[in-house]
């Protein structure tokens, strides 16, 4: 099934080395950003601050691809194209604390990642991706049994 994510590259959407959204801006460009993200089971899930161009872009157009890899094996990745689904403050912050842990192993965001008085003037959105096409690669050297 192409729109699910294979058990082995599981790794890959849950707190990979590297991640990087892709989203359309309004003149029809992709526009790339390194992000963080996690996979519930359903959904590949990021974390953006509302009125970033991300932010904006998702809202105005949901799909998205998602490019997940560790590079210390560049020639294992996951490509995840989908479907923004849900977009909302609730429960954003703890989220966004969540990832914070999985990729600093430190917590809070505001105050560990950025200055806590951030806090006052940024505001969290959870943002749940839908896959609808799953691309995997793995071109390592398979090890050979003696």
């Amino acid at each position: 099934m192409k729109n699910k994510i294979p058990e082995s590259f599981l790794d890959l959407a849950n707190a990979p080395r590297v991640a990087a959204l892709t989203t359309v801006m309004p003149d029809g460009q992709p526009q790339t950003t390194p992000v963080w993200c996690d996979f519930d089971g359903t959904f590949l899930r990021v974390n953006t601050m509302r009125g970033f161009r991300k932010e904006k872009n998702m809202r105005a157009n949901p799909k998205v691809t998602v490019l997940c890899y560790d590079p210390r094996q560049p020639l294992r990745s996951l490509e995840i194209r989908g479907e923004v689904v849900e977009m909302t403050e609730a429960g954003a912050l703890e989220h966004l604390d969540h990832l914070t842990l999985l990729y600093t192993g430190k917590s809070p965001y505001f105050g560990v990642c950025i200055p806590a008085e951030l806090k006052d003037t940024e505001t969290p959105v959870l943002c749940k991706i839908r896959p609808l096409h799953v691309v995997t690669l793995d071109a390592r050297k398979k090890e050979v049994e003696a």
